[in-house]
């Protein structure tokens, strides 16, 4: 049983796991289990170019993120569950939290959150009821969202990136990956505000 788990190895995903991971120090994160799935095959990174990112040297591939991501989410936080070479077929209520499947496994997870691409080729059975178009994309694109207040989408169902609705720049779908995880690291703390700063 996870307390928390990611779908989806993006930008979005992989923030949510790092600010996620970092929290373990706490006395209210020590003992969460805290799994990603690192679907990264449909990722826009897989393509992306930056030069207008703060912190990142102009010119840094997305596909190159992908992979360091992972790195830095390994070396930093082992105790986060990368689970490679599996695609999530089914999300599902249960009757404590959410039961996954994958092509190849069951997961059990308090909390879901969803962080993969926003195209209508979403193939994840048990979404289907939140699926919108997407609000701050071109209608020709056929873009989709998963309907959500501040990026709830049901109880203890997160979405994250530009699946929330946000705009698709990596800045932007970070930031939301980031979002989610104080959210849910609040949420663990009794309510109370909580974020997670490192300092030098």
């Amino acid at each position: 049983m996870y307390d928390a788990l990611i779908i989806g190895g993006g930008a979005a995903g992989m923030s949510c796991a790092l600010v996620l991971g970092s929290a373990r120090p706490k006395p209210f994160a020590e003992d969460k289990r805290i799994g990603i799935v690192m679907h990264q095959k449909t990722s826009h990174l897989q393509n992306a170019l930056f030069n207008n990112v703060l912190g990142l040297t102009p010119g840094t591939l997305g596909a190159d993120i992908l992979q360091s991501g992972k790195a830095q989410l390994k070396e930093l936080y082992p105790h986060v569950d990368q689970i490679e070479t599996e695609k999530v077929k089914s999300v599902r209520k249960s009757q404590k939290g959410f039961t996954i499947i994958t092509n190849k496994n069951v997961y059990e997870s308090k909390i879901v959150i969803i962080a993969v691409g926003y195209t209508h080729l979403l193939t994840i059975k048990g979404l289907e009821d939140y699926v919108e178009p997407h609000p701050r994309a071109l209608i020709e694109k056929e873009r989709i969202w998963l309907k959500n207040d501040n990026h709830l989408v049901a109880n203890d169902l997160y979405v994250a990136g530009s699946l929330a609705g946000w705009r698709s720049q990596f800045a932007i779908a970070s930031g939301s990956g980031a979002q989610v995880a104080t959210d849910i690291l609040t949420l663990w703390n009794d309510g109370k505000q909580t974020k997670v700063h490192d300092k030098a």
